[in-house]
């Protein structure tokens, strides 16, 4: 067959795939109404999970299973868009690590609100200036955000999603490496680029700033300086990529979570997670954790935060596997609840990723 002629069979395979897109937008405009009359959440993780998962058995190839969700996501961004206006908060400015993972769960056909700490975007959400808040829960060489699980203590958002993203660091400015004198960056990020930098810039002073595009924006004012950032930050702010994929660990991944005011329904593969606080007494955590074993429900993960209300007093952070809504985990958990000194389930969630 000719170039003209498959290039014609390409055309006629686009008029069907546009025909198409458009019936399921007109179908989704439908669900969206009905979701509205009846009190729903637009945005629906367990559904987006199965939509998803539907799509990676149908498949195929050529197309990898991985292009193929990056095109549903932005068809299901543009679906969530014509169904209602949605805003999405996250740790800002523009081109953040935040920002990344919020464009990579909600696509580009939603309105994005930069926000200046993680206590803000709980804050936006709260009084319902944006629908959903995307912040960071841990990092895989750092390990957990303090500030996240500090501020989950007195919200009463939910956790409804999360999501994982592949965490590459770049040095940014506009000097030869030789001439770098100083180098922006948020603390966590000088953590997963030590080795490099002590490599590759023994003698330049590390600046901590609250985050990655504000160490860019430093980094275009300022002489014989450089950031750490992303390669969006680089395009915003105009810097040349000095130095790419600087970070020590080629595994260097960050957890980010959904939260909102809904809860997510059971999908059979979830993650529930809880806070609770125990009494100041010796094996106080140990009697804690045993309902967990009993019925055989699986930990993940486990922090210690100091309350800052009484000395010496901690909350627990825990994953389990499962929903909340499990027989076995609301066993566990109603035993849990009678032991500790207080309990706090933060939502259930579909594992995703």
């Amino acid at each position: 067959m000719s170039l003209q002629k498959l290039r014609n069979k390409v055309d006629r395979l686009d008029e069907k795939i546009i025909s198409l897109l458009n019936l399921r937008a007109s179908a989704i405009k439908t669900i969206g109404k009905l979701k509205i009359k009846h009190g729903k959440s637009v945005y629906v993780p367990e559904r987006e999970m199965e939509v998803l998962n539907r799509i990676a058995q149908l498949n195929k190839g050529p197309l990898s299973a991985k292009a193929l969700e990056s095109i549903y996501r932005e068809v299901m961004s543009a679906s969530l868009a014509l169904e209602k206006s949605l805003k999405i908060a996250y740790l800002g400015p523009q081109a953040t690590f935040a920002h990344l993972a919020a464009i990579k769960k909600f696509g580009s056909q939603v309105t994005y609100i930069a926000c200046n700490s993680i206590a803000e975007v709980f804050w936006e959400v709260e009084k319902d200036e944006a629908d959903y808040g995307v912040v960071p829960i841990e990092n895989s060489i750092e390990g957990a955000v303090s500030h996240t699980l500090d501020v989950f203590v007195d919200s009463d958002l939910k956790i409804c999603s999360q999501l994982i993203l592949e965490v590459t660091h770049n040095l940014l400015g506009n000097c030869p490496l030789g001439k770098i004198r100083d180098v922006y960056s948020n603390p966590m990020v000088f953590g997963q680029c030590r080795i490099w930098l002590q490599k590759n810039l023994p003698q330049a002073q590390l600046v901590d700033v609250s985050s990655t595009t504000r160490a860019a924006a430093m980094a275009k004012k300022e002489k014989n300086s450089a950031a750490i950032a992303s390669l969006l930050a680089s395009q915003v702010y105009g810097l040349k990529v000095i130095a790419s994929d600087i970070q020590d660990s080629a595994h260097n991944v960050t957890r980010f979570l959904v939260v909102g005011k809904n809860i997510a329904s059971r999908t059979g593969k979830d993650k529930t997670s809880l806070l609770f606080s125990v009494k100041d007494r010796v094996g106080a955590l140990y009697e804690m954790l045993l309902p967990f074993r009993k019925y055989g429900v699986n930990l993940t993960k486990i922090e210690s935060r100091p309350s800052k209300r009484k000395a010496w007093e901690y909350y627990f952070f825990v994953d389990i596997l499962g929903h909340q809504d499990d027989p076995l985990i609301k066993k566990a958990l109603g035993e849990l609840e009678k032991k500790c000194r207080y309990l706090k389930i933060l939502g259930s969630y579909p594992i995703g990723e």
